[in-house]
């Protein structure tokens, strides 16, 4: 979706004499000549340019400043791991090494780099530090929270390019979200609860892309399921979520089932994004007619109006031309039921569904849909 200029900015500089639009814009494009962000980059100066003019308050001005530099450094530092599927992984930095889930995050963190994917944690111990000894260097990535207790790095990334420290707790977790193409969640304490709903509400609301949820317990553990059993009983049944919202976690008891389920939702959807108001699904393999046809009544509470339709990369979508070798599949989702949308995903990873299955190529990079976290 095209930036829309801030146009209220815009005139209140021109209003109160302070045109400084045109200066902006020439000394930006003297530091990014021909860059289409530009405009976006206009907004931003002109927007600290007016908490500068009215000055209101110290604290609110020093908030912005170590907010923008976190995201600054944040974006600089991760831009040598695009394109690399990454996974993020809470857990509690409590859990003991001699703890079952101890080792069952280092074979989680092992398994998902044998996948090629990244591991991205808190970066503290605990499950975070097993999950990162499990991955390896090569296939971590920690965020660090600055606090007085518990904020010193694991072994795994300490004193390395692959630590983000953070200060404040809202700009990690953006990232947390941001960069993960798929979330596990181990058993935990505040942290860890507040994060899995977090990260479901976004989920739920369209606010970030449709990403695999995982929860994983040891067997016969009751943690998760015990969660599970008060969302369904107090929340879905009393009708606070639709029921489906439910199909938007999945609860498993091996490292092996949490790689598996995460790799298994990658086997033909590959990314999506929303363009000109249809909802466009990128996929590996392009759908039968037998299995579109099935979709069309299926599915069809997904869809505001007309239907399911197929199709290949176009000159619509020139912003993302290394996607081109991608099938489309778009519609006019209604934005609402996100549980319904997995199911629907579930259905086009089946091979069966596929027109011709080919030899399964990786294709990693993933793009946000046209939303914001």
């Amino acid at each position: 979706m095209p930036y829309q200029p801030n146009d209220l900015l815009n005139r209140h500089f021109q209003e109160s004499g302070h045109d400084l639009i045109t200066k902006v814009e020439e000394q930006l494009n003297l530091i990014s000549p021909n860059s289409p962000n530009i405009p976006i980059y206009r907004d931003m100066i002109l927007t600290v340019l007016r908490m500068a003019q009215e000055d209101h308050n110290r604290w609110n001005a020093k908030i912005t400043l170590q907010a923008l530099r976190e995201l600054e450094q944040a974006f600089r530092v991760l831009e040598q791991f695009k394109g690399r599927r990454k996974v993020t992984v809470f857990g509690s930095a409590r859990t003991p090494i001699e703890h079952p889930l101890y080792a069952m995050a280092k074979e989680l963190g092992a398994a998902l780099a044998r996948s090629d994917m990244m591991v991205i944690t808190g970066a503290g111990g605990g499950i975070m530090a097993a999950a990162h000894e499990g991955a390896g260097l090569d296939h971590s990535l920690g965020f660090n929270i600055t606090l007085p207790f518990e904020q010193h790095a694991n072994p795994t990334v300490n004193g390395t390019t692959n630590l983000l420290p953070f200060h404040f707790f809202f700009t990690r977790k953006l990232f947390f979200v941001k960069e993960a193409d798929a979330l596990v969640l181990c058993p935990g304490g505040f942290g860890t609860l507040d994060e899995a709903l977090e990260v479901l509400t976004l989920i739920q609301t369209g606010k970030s892309p449709l990403v695999p949820v995982v929860l994983l317990d040891v067997p016969g553990g009751t943690f998760w399921q015990g969660a599970l059993d008060f969302i369904q009983h107090q929340l879905a049944d009393n009708r606070y979520i639709l029921p489906t919202d439910m199909k938007l976690v999945s609860l498993v008891y091996s490292a092996e089932e949490a790689v598996e389920h995460i790799n298994q939702f990658y086997s033909n959807f590959h990314s999506s994004r929303w363009l000109k108001h249809q909802f466009v699904i990128r996929m590996n393999h392009k759908l039968s007619d037998r299995a579109l046809e099935h979709m069309q009544e299926a599915f069809a509470d997904l869809c505001l109006s007309d239907h399911f339709h197929q199709h290949a990369y176009n000159d619509d979508e020139h912003d993302e031309a290394q996607f081109s070798h991608l099938a489309r599949l778009a519609f006019a989702f209604n934005a609402r039921n996100h549980g319904r949308l997995r199911e629907l995903v579930d259905f086009i990873n089946l091979p069966e569904n596929w027109a011709q299955p080919q030899p399964q190529v990786q294709h990693r990079a993933r793009t946000t849909p046209s939303k914001v976290i």
